[in-house]
């Protein structure tokens, strides 16, 4: 066994309708100001945004909730700093992330923002951490997919400059992340099995990944274990709530491995993608699964057929058996996803390609030579 480090100082409170209960048990944490970082929309028609205010609202150190709701699917550079401008005007001492992975990315940029003298933009554009502490984050996810309740990475978008990168600290890890799974019960849809799908893909990578140790391979194998069983019973019946709560289980353990082990190719070739077209993170993830995961066999057969016998396949001695199969678990799964369907097109994989940043190296297949070009066009 290689020896290794693991942390997690994010307080985690997981389960079912416990949102109420968890903020006054915490209430000292939502003193004074507190900024609440959301996309509403859904979230205000279900009640939930509301319900939230007031429940912050109600307590009795907090002095004003203030709520900033126009982040989008993939977070832009400018809402988190109208966001940062807003929590400045109102001083504000606490920042929540609620909703998907992209409200807590940028209520983690924003967290940074506002009490930095620099320009969010510099830390996005030139891969500065943050030196000193930022505001506490609380991170209440309303998916289950992106595990951003337990990772120390902000993915932001800006159009202007043609990227989406990251800002990676572990100043970044929220203080406390509530994993509520009732709030995943009218998600859609569509947007559980994306999400579903990307739970998988951090489980499959961050087995893959050449940080991988014991402990987090022991998490990717529970969580590839919940996903095969649960995302399937929700496509049959999205109102199963066990699976509902299942799934957030998997997307919160991966978080944890995200931040301690990492991802793999595809998470850093889906950045591109979402710098030049408004395709949503797991999506693009999907399109690039079966040709990466093709020619990750070729690197590593033996950790590609273990995750296939987790899956309930029967080993494979070809290459391209393993991606026949992972077309097949799409297609079973409603999301046969490939870049075209989103207007990428062949004359743009050289440029999408150069655009690819972040630790390559953390797959073992990024040695191979025009591998990332390969992998683009072999996903149109």
């Amino acid at each position: 066994m290689k020896d290794f480090e693991f942390a997690l100082s994010t307080k985690i409170y997981f389960g079912t309708s416990i949102i109420e209960e968890t903020i006054q048990k915490e209430r000292k944490h939502f003193a004074g100001r507190v900024l609440i970082v959301t996309s509403g929309k859904s979230l205000i028609k279900y009640g939930y945004l509301p319900k939230l205010i007031s429940m912050i609202e109600n307590l009795p150190d907090t002095e004003k909730v203030i709520v900033y709701d126009k982040i989008t699917q993939n977070p832009k550079l400018a809402e988190v700093q109208e966001a940062i401008s807003l929590g400045k005007k109102e001083h504000v001492q606490t920042v929540i992330g609620f909703g998907g992975g992209s409200s807590i990315d940028a209520a983690k940029a924003t967290a940074i923002g506002i009490v930095s003298d620099k320009d969010i933009e510099t830390y996005l554009l030139h891969g500065i951490k943050p030196q000193r502490d930022v505001l506490p984050v609380i991170a209440v996810p309303t998916t289950a997919g992106t595990g951003s309740e337990l990772s120390k990475g902000a993915i932001i978008s800006s159009p202007v400059h043609h990227i989406k990168a990251g800002i990676r600290s572990e100043k970044l890890l929220p203080s406390i992340a509530i994993v509520d799974a009732a709030y995943t019960w009218t998600v859609p849809e569509r947007i559980t099995i994306e999400t579903g799908f990307d739970v998988l893909a951090h489980a499959i990578e961050s087995y893959m990944a050449v940080n991988a140790n014991a402990l987090s391979e022991m998490l990717s194998e529970k969580a590839i274990h919940i996903v095969c069983k649960n995302l399937p019973l929700l496509i049959n019946d999205p109102k199963n709530h066990m699976a509902r709560e299942q799934m957030s289980f998997a997307s919160m353990i991966m978080g944890i491995n995200l931040a301690n082990v990492g991802t793999c190719l595809p998470h850093r070739m889906q950045y591109s993608i979402g710098a030049c077209t408004e395709i949503s993170h797991a999506a693009g993830i999907i399109a690039l699964y079966p040709a990466w995961i093709q020619h990750e066999f070729e690197v590593n057969p033996k950790r590609v057929n273990q995750i296939l016998q987790w899956l309930k396949y029967p080993p494979v001695s070809e290459a391209i058996q393993v991606k026949q199969i992972f077309k097949k678990i799409l297609i079973d799964w409603k999301v046969p996803y490939s870049l075209s369907k989103y207007g990428i097109t062949q004359s743009m994989i050289s440029k999408l390609a150069d655009q690819v940043t972040g630790n390559l190296a953390n797959d073992r297949l990024s040695n191979r030579e025009n591998i990332i070009n390969i992998i683009f066009k072999e996903s149109i």
